[in-house]
């Protein structure tokens, strides 16, 4: 293992170099670029034995990768922002599918008004898409979430296209010192990928065909399965990881000084680590706070959740993101766990980060003070007021 000092980008890159993708499909968009070029240099060097493939749009970039995948073949694609848009009519097609493709989304506001700076309204707005989605929050996380997501993917009774989001500039684009494992541990993580499902002219078997409102809800409901089953996979792909690496880490939640906590934000990304520190500095006065990152928001960690705050007074989702005319996305699945878990304390949304605008800790800390008052609000950082504050 060899410490390197590398972007969350390319961190993420030498994380599939480790995986040995078989098939790349590349259309560069920013803050994603940097990882489609690393891996274009790392097969033009040859230190990864792959096809990489420069398409010309993001919907090529996905439909390439799951012609890949329809044949046996290890895909990987990454993608951003209004590229994710571009590609989401495929975005079901690999789910329904069961291609197992892995991609990686560096999370960037959606237009208009145009930005290219981070916010997570591009993800969020495909959660329903039937992808597995995951959260890092550092560069350390991002390789590690490559190797895992092509594992947890690839397992037979989860077969399903894995999303690993990244928080644009913020984390593709600074810099910190990485762990990276030797292709040997990663070899011994990660086996290669073998399935029954794919075109073959000696075994002909049909694939992504037409079926009817008789045969469709089945299909479906495997589909909502292998998500499920994703959850089980996500604890085996950790348990294997710390086997081989040293890392630990902690399933579809990470929870931070909760266990006696009276108030506690619950986020995802890498503001977890603002909070982290806000948490931090709060408990050095005395006040009983903590947090709670989500890693995965499909499988939504629905018991997890509820575990974590169930003997909490009041908590708050912090999230960059709003589903215009309600509330936001991370928010209503949030309530919907504590609904499903008969917990009934005051749960607040705060939205911040829209267009890449800067949450401070100061507004962190606001957070928790408001959190005192235990009543139910929903608020835009940085506008001032209260929209259907109760």
């Amino acid at each position: 293992m060899a410490k390197k000092f590398l972007s969350g980008n390319e961190a993420f890159a030498y994380g599939v170099r480790l995986a040995r993708p078989q098939v790349i499909s590349a259309y560069p968009i920013t803050p994603q670029t940097i990882v489609v070029e690393k891996l274009s240099e790392f097969v033009e060097d040859g230190s990864l034995n792959a096809e990489f493939i420069h398409v010309e749009s993001e919907h090529s970039a996905l439909s390439c990768a799951m012609g890949a995948s329809s044949v046996g073949a290890r895909a990987f694609t990454a993608t951003s922002s209004q590229g994710l848009l571009y590609m989401a009519e495929c975005l079901p097609y690999a789910s329904g599918g069961r291609f197992p493709v892995v991609m990686m989304n560096a999370n960037r506001s959606t237009a208009l008004p145009w930005n290219i700076y981070g916010d997570q309204r591009d993800s969020l707005s495909q959660l329903d898409s039937g992808w597995i989605q995951a959260y890092a929050e550092n560069a350390q996380e991002a390789l590690d979430l490559a190797l895992m997501s092509f594992y947890i993917a690839e397992q037979k009774n989860v077969s399903t296209p894995f999303m690993a989001n990244l928080d644009g500039f913020v984390l593709t684009h600074t810099y910190e010192v990485v762990d990276v494992p030797t292709q040997e541990q990663a070899d011994a993580f990660l086996p290669k990928y073998e399935t029954n499902h794919k075109m073959d002219l000696k075994h002909p078997r049909n694939l992504a065909f037409s079926a009817g409102p008789d045969t469709n809800t089945y299909f479906k409901y495997k589909e909502h399965l292998g998500i499920l089953h994703a959850k089980e996979a996500i604890g085996e792909a950790e348990e294997r990881f710390e086997t081989i690496f040293g890392r630990r880490y902690s399933g579809l939640t990470e929870r931070y000084q909760t266990e006696d906590a009276d108030y506690i934000i619950i986020t995802l990304g890498s503001i977890s680590g603002l909070v982290r520190e806000v948490v931090d500095a709060l408990r050095n006065e005395g006040r009983r706070v903590g947090l709670l990152r989500l890693r995965y928001l499909r499988p939504f960690p629905n018991e997890e959740i509820a575990d974590a705050v169930k003997n909490a007074k009041a908590v708050a989702v912090l999230e960059k993101d709003v589903s215009f005319g309600n509330e936001g996305t991370v928010y209503t699945n949030v309530n919907s766990a504590l609904q499903k878990a008969d917990i009934h304390i005051p749960c607040s949304n705060y939205i911040g980060g829209l267009g890449g605008r800067n949450i401070s800790a100061d507004e962190i800390k606001t957070i928790f003070d408001e959190l005192t008052l235990q009543r139910s609000t929903i608020q835009f950082l940085g506008i001032g007021g209260e929209e259907n504050g109760s």
